[in-house]
């Protein structure tokens, strides 16, 4: 791989787009291992960029996650202080306002009963398409489109979630509610692949929408990030769709909380290359700051930022990734994701645990095989329970804890 390492070597980016998608798992993306969704668009900018295969949510509030995806507002201070206008898009009206000066255009989304006749008629193609008019219009060169309608309808017309059902499966549920039921052992197995199918059909209209939004901010040379905010549980462990509260399966699982991001450089540094390491993202805020300020890393420059990987596919090294989600925590390193549940006294929910890259879904617990690295993997969660997650963060843990080797 042939890669710059002069800090001067490319030209600092025409504009930046972020996307954010609340809703959106990377489990269920194509790029993201499930080939069997169609997402055109979507493969292509992530042949054009960056992808992180293992970006982590550490928090259940999608708010702490879009904070930190702007870098707790450092992303539009290192705006203002390029000079730069910017403009947030977004469905959501509960998102708060992030900085003074930021044009917000609000694109509400309806939560219909029934699916949709043609795209144009759905909340995604209308958000997307007035993301695309604002770039166009080219007052702004930092444009936010925050998405929340995939917790707020799925109104894909029928024939986009049919293109995923088989001739012998049974009909999918019809209707664009989104569903919040728990899986028991008398849950209809068809009834959770129908519903699979329903939500395919869904990103499928999302990929169309975003389409020309990709095109926009390439035709104006702009650097892209597209980002999920929260995953969406399928019948994995216990739950689907997005009601409140903690399903019975607990949120601490990468069908929740592992999410897709992918970074194109608009001098087109790093295309088609995947990162495997562990990040959160507060690291992708401070990496989309570095892209706007055009900080490069010098040559031989430790590493403190991602920026080191659109130059020389160096990255600072993190050993874990906490996710605090409530009644349960999660630890995630390169060899394991150990999710245990609050204690409380009495019969306690044992830890699970799960290799990885192997078990991807966190489906085989192994805690019973490999209990030394399970009970050092809870002990290190210990100060989660007390409020106190930086402690947890600081922990040292052994190789065979860390890498699984």
């Amino acid at each position: 791989m042939e890669t710059s390492t002069s800090p001067e070597a490319e030209p600092a980016p025409r504009g930046l787009l972020v996307l954010t998608i609340d809703r959106l798992p990377a489990w269920m993306l194509p790029a993201w291992g499930a080939t069997w969704v169609s997402m055109s668009n979507l493969d292509a900018v992530a042949a054009r960029g960056l992808l992180f295969d293992r970006l982590l949510a550490e928090s259940l509030d999608p708010r702490a996650t879009l904070a930190a995806l702007t870098a707790d507002g450092g992303l539009w201070r290192e705006a203002a202080a390029a000079g730069w206008s910017a403009a947030i898009v977004t469905d959501d009206a509960l998102l708060p306002e992030v900085a003074m000066g930021v044009e917000r255009i609000e694109v509400p989304a309806a939560a219909v009963a029934s699916t949709a006749a043609g795209d144009d008629d759905t909340n995604a193609s209308r958000l997307c398409a007035r993301a695309r008019d604002v770039i166009v219009a080219g007052g702004h060169r930092l444009v936010w489109c925050h998405m929340s309608g995939l917790a707020v309808a799925w109104d894909a017309p029928d024939a986009l979630r049919e293109d995923y059902v088989d001739p012998d499966d049974p009909p999918p549920p019809p209707g664009a509610r989104v569903p919040h039921f728990t899986v028991g052992e008398d849950t209809d197995p068809d009834l959770i692949v129908g519903t699979r199918q329903v939500f395919a059909g869904q990103l499928t209209l999302l990929d169309r929408s975003l389409g020309p939004v990709f095109e926009a901010a390439a035709a104006e040379g702009w650097a892209v990030l597209l980002a999920g905010v929260r995953g969406m549980p399928l019948g994995l462990h216990g739950v689907v769709g997005c009601g409140q509260g903690n399903p019975p399966g607990g949120f601490a699982y990468g069908e929740w909380a592992q999410l897709p991001a992918i970074l194109v450089d608009a001098a087109g540094r790093m295309a088609g290359q995947r990162y495997a390491g562990l990040v959160v993202p507060a690291e992708i805020g401070g990496l989309l700051c570095d892209v706007v300020a055009g900080h490069r890393p010098t040559p031989g420059e430790t590493p403190a930022r991602l920026a080191g990987l659109l130059d020389s596919w160096s990255a600072p090294a993190r050993d874990r990734v906490i996710i605090d989600a409530g009644e349960q925590a999660a630890i995630v390193t390169d060899g394991w994701h150990l999710v245990a549940s609050r204690p409380h006294g009495g019969a306690e929910t044992p830890a699970r645990l799960f290799a990885k890259p192997d078990d991807y879904f966190e489906l085989s617990d192994v805690a019973n095989r490999c209990a030394a690295v399970a009970d050092e993997l809870e002990q290190a969660l210990e100060p989660v329970w007390r409020g106190a997650t930086p402690e947890a963060y600081a922990r040292p843990l052994s190789a065979d804890a860390t890498t699984g080797q």
